[in-house]
């Protein structure tokens, strides 16, 4: 069984058909950048140019960089243009796609989703969490399996700051910080959520899982295993299109 599942990020809308057997993209994904302002008819258009692509005419599941309550409407819009608040995000999204039945789910969920199932936490017990590690921290809570949506984890205050202001792979960026600076940041991050949630096993998910070979082993004094996302990049993609085919 395919379902389409479309990724929106603070840099990029990506997107593809997924086979949600294998829990792996069916066709290799299509990728647009994000406009800025992200604005919601913007992303909106964007959205439709990567649907479009592939010709595709049934059910969409839509990652989001926020908290998307009901399925549908936005509540937070850290890295996305403040017109977003209150949007309701399933009917724009279902009426620029010509009527499409359309799903909407935070992306560190819908991540977090797809690696519970698919990938690196697939068969654990206890707590884990998944951090996505991107324009900002995305997080995404699981107990016994089950999802604690919009937990929002890379806004809690590391020094001062929000975390993802320190800690993201665009602070990293921005501040042209070596792994080595960069991974103490991280460190101090994850022992911060770690002391409130004590989890068995944290994925670091997002772009930089592609590059865990440069930064994971500089991580210290973590108490739970830390392991790189299995599905990488694609999780958004496969989780959007998972929850899109459960909806449906």
């Amino acid at each position: 069984m395919q379902i389409f599942g479309v990724d929106i990020g603070g840099s990029g809308i990506k997107g593809a058909p997924v086979d949600l057997d294998r829990g792996d993209l069916a066709q290799e994904r299509h990728k647009v950048l994000t406009p800025h302002p992200a604005t919601p008819e913007g992303v909106a258009d964007g959205v439709r140019q990567v649907v479009e692509h592939f010709e595709w005419t049934g059910p969409v599941g839509l990652t989001f960089p926020g908290v998307v309550t009901g399925g549908s409407t936005i509540r937070t819009a850290a890295n996305v243009d403040k017109s977003w608040i209150d949007t309701d995000a399933r009917a724009l999204f279902s009426e620029r796609l010509g009527g499409l039945p359309v799903t909407v789910v935070n992306d560190a969920d819908a991540a977090g989703v797809a690696e519970v199932s698919f990938g690196a936490g697939r068969d654990r017990s206890g707590t884990v969490i998944l951090l996505t590690f991107g324009t900002g921290i995305g997080s995404a809570l699981f107990v016994e399996g089950v999802l604690v949506p919009n937990t929002e984890l890379g806004h809690l205050e590391l020094h001062g700051h929000d975390a993802e202001k320190r800690a993201s792979s665009k602070a990293k960026e921005d501040g042209e910080l070596t792994w080595e600076h960069w991974a103490r940041r991280v460190t101090k991050y994850l022992a911060h959520v770690e002391m409130l949630f004590s989890p068995e096993l944290f994925i670091i998910g997002g772009g930089v899982s592609r590059k865990a070979d440069k930064f994971l082993h500089l991580i210290e004094g973590i108490r739970a295993e830390i392991v790189p996302a299995e599905l990488q990049n694609n999780a958004g993609i496969v989780g959007a299109a998972m929850r899109a085919a459960k909806s449906d």
